[in-house]
């Protein structure tokens, strides 16, 4: 994903950096994956206003994400990249072939075509998902589980990576991107970023 800086022409333009959206293939979401996104707007059960300036804002649907990854040992073929309005990373479009359309968080430099898999002894190449004993010292990651089979619940933004610090019996250390440095279980899978 990158960043598109401005030149400072006017004071509006002094700081301002947006996403680029070069990356993005397609601007329909796949309707299977989608689901109505309600915003309470501030109002209440009686449809009364009781929170001021929470109005207004463009529509959105809310994409249904595979934070599990627990299609094992099954090829994913990376169909597409796409804009997510609920988060501030890309996320890209799995066709298994099995038939099964998901959703997940697009990892840098994994392109359309690439395929993926995730479970245990599968190879180390980008957007796989591994559990944690199983990934060398030192890698990058993103989507890390806390307790196995629950699905990522850490390192999910956009731009963010942890890395594998050391290894002991049943846990791993890792240093979280605030610095933060955390055992966490060896059979939780995460999702290799580079």
């Amino acid at each position: 994903m990158t960043i598109r800086l401005y030149k400072s022409y006017t004071a509006a333009t002094r700081n301002r950096a947006l996403s680029s959206f070069a990356e993005i293939t397609t601007n329909r979401p796949e309707k299977g994956l989608v689901k109505s996104y309600h915003r309470k707007k501030g109002r209440n059960n009686r449809g009364i206003i009781t929170i001021r300036h929470r109005g207004g804002g463009h529509k959105k649907q809310y994409r249904m994400i595979d934070f599990k990854r627990n299609k094992r040992n099954i090829v994913g073929l990376v169909n597409s990249i796409e804009y997510d309005p609920n988060r501030n990373a890309r996320i890209a479009l799995i066709h298994y072939i099995d038939g099964e359309k998901r959703y997940i968080l697009h990892p840098n430099n994994l392109n359309v075509g690439d395929t993926i898999l995730s479970g245990k002894g599968i190879a180390l190449d980008i957007g796989n998902a591994l559990p944690l004993n199983e990934i060398p010292l030192g890698a990058s990651v993103h989507n890390i589980e806390l307790i196995p089979n629950r699905g990522g619940q850490i390192v999910r933004s956009a731009g963010t990576s942890a890395k594998i610090i050391a290894k002991q019996e049943n846990f791993v250390t890792v240093r979280l991107p605030s610095k933060e440095i955390r055992l966490i279980h060896k059979e939780c899978l995460l999702l290799l970023e580079n």
